[in-house]
């Protein structure tokens, strides 16, 4: 399967791109450099929730920003492992919601596998989201050597 495909299973299963503001979705752009990742994820954070961030003020949704996980360089490649290791305690109650509690779990987990364990995957970060209070999630930000980047961004209350 090539990376289009990956892409637009992990897509099938969590959402296409969208300003949502709530719920999934997954994201495909090009980041040329690993140190901009973070600035990718915070600017399609920002996307997805469109006029909500506007509405309730950067601050809010900032609040809860951080990086919970960064993949190191010789590590096993196992997205689901990975995702279940992280001790953040609001991450990883997201974490669950993702992995187990969405129809047909074993698809996405699998569709995150192709996606996040491909051996391309140079750089793998996954950070908190949320606005303190009732909402929270986290987002997904996998980057291959050449740049491609995909973002799986997840935000419930």
């Amino acid at each position: 399967m090539n990376r289009t495909e990956t892409v637009v299973n992990l897509q099938a299963i969590y959402g296409p791109p969208s300003q949502a503001g709530f719920g999934s979705a997954v994201f495909h752009d090009r980041v040329e450099r690993a140190e901009d990742l973070e600035a990718a994820a915070l600017k399609y954070y920002r996307y997805f929730l469109g006029k909500t961030w506007e509405q309730f003020g950067e601050a809010a949704w900032l609040a809860s920003w951080k990086q919970v996980y960064q993949r190191p360089a010789a590590d096993r490649r196992d997205i689901v492992t990975e995702l279940r290791r992280i001790t953040d305690p609001q991450a990883s109650s997201s974490v669950t919601m993702i992995l187990d509690a969405i129809d047909n779990a074993e698809a996405g987990r699998q569709a995150l596998s192709a996606v996040y364990d491909d051996a391309e995957v140079a750089t793998l970060a996954v950070y908190n989201l949320g606005d303190g209070a009732a909402m929270s999630g986290l987002l997904i930000a996998g980057r291959d050597h050449s740049g491609e980047t995909t973002l799986l961004v997840f935000l419930l209350d």
